[in-house]
């Protein structure tokens, strides 16, 4: 395996304290590498950056039923638990006829802080997976298929996504495992990831899903705000960048879509530290001339986040990241 390599450092008071390491691939719809920093056949889950996939096999699964852009965009989130995401997920809960007891999310607090706050008690329904869970729901009662056994491998609608992910990524020895909220989590190399989120952009490879995969998409380009939220990088970078769609995973994963170019991005922090996937994920779109200097200005807070000491800034977090073209 080549060595993950330096994607962003930490500087204090002028002095680098602290270097994060990782893995970049970038890919075309055909599955090529265009270009790389340390090591793109690394295995990864692709852990909630495969929600936009997932959505859209629900979607599937949901039918011709017309869903706002809202709730299909919260399908496919990692939200911050906001009144504006859990109205959403009980949008999707009340077309299903069910209630939130009905969620196998383990409970949580919000990810919000000021949300978190407010927050008297875990509850299943702040998991940044809800809305996911909802979907499936909502698809197993349109399909008729059992809604309590939703997580479990052998369901129908898990069956359904890990088929999807073959085809999306182009990898028949797909890793199964099970995500942090309990449904199936699926494994593939970094570059599997970047090809998936290239054709994610260009669904034309994803035959019957290709509908669904458009209506996922439109839904989180229209409602970015849905999929993440207050100061999350993957609502900021769409919000700044017209027509890119972005998603953020756990243990560092960060993956871009860019539909124009028909090329995906997969970045992986190799210690898990979020903290500098924002940072390395925009100075690489920059080398890629997905970002211009307007959209990086826009983005100043999520390409050098502040170091504070004492409550004022005392330095950044900079990305050092430099990909190899092939």
């Amino acid at each position: 395996m080549v060595a993950a390599v330096p994607i962003a450092r930490v500087v204090r008071s002028g002095l680098e304290e602290s270097v994060h390491l990782g893995h970049v691939a970038v890919c075309d719809i055909e599955g090529r590498l265009l270009a790389r920093a340390g090591d793109p056949e690394r295995p990864v889950f692709i852990r909630s950056c495969a929600k936009p996939l997932q959505a859209a096999v629900s979607l599937a699964a949901i039918g011709d039923e017309p869903l706002p852009d809202r709730e299909v965009a919260v399908m496919c989130a990692s939200h911050n638990g906001e009144p504006v995401h859990l109205g959403a997920v009980r949008a999707l809960l009340e077309r299903a006829g069910l209630g939130p007891q009905a969620l196998r999310t383990p409970p949580s607090y919000p990810l919000d802080d000021d949300e978190m706050a407010r927050a008297q008690h875990r509850h299943a329904l702040f998991s940044d997976c809800s809305g996911k869970h909802a979907g499936m729901l909502l698809a197993s009662t349109r399909a008729g298929w059992d809604p309590a056994t939703y997580p479990r491998r052998a369901h129908p609608l898990q069956r359904r996504v890990l088929r999807a992910v073959r085809r999306a990524t182009g990898v028949d020895d797909v890793a199964v495992g099970v995500d942090g909220c309990g449904v199936p989590v699926h494994g593939v190399p970094l570059r599997a990831i970047a090809n998936l989120y290239a054709r994610l952009g260009v669904p034309e490879r994803l035959g019957e899903l290709e509908p669904r995969v458009e209506r996922a998409t439109e839904a989180m380009l229209a409602e970015p705000y849905l999929v993440g939220g207050r100061n999350r990088f993957d609502t900021a970078l769409m919000q700044a960048v017209p027509g890119v769609i972005a998603k953020e995973g756990a243990e560092a994963l960060l993956c871009v879509s860019v539909p124009d170019l028909g090329i995906g991005v997969a970045l992986k922090v190799a210690d898990a530290g979020f903290r500098a996937a924002g940072p390395a994920m925009v100075e690489v779109l920059t080398q890629i001339d997905v970002i211009d200097a307007a959209q990086r200005r826009k983005l100043a807070p999520q390409a050098r986040p502040p170091v504070r000491g004492g409550g004022e800034v005392v330095g950044a977090i900079e990305p050092v990241v430099t990909l190899r073209r092939h």
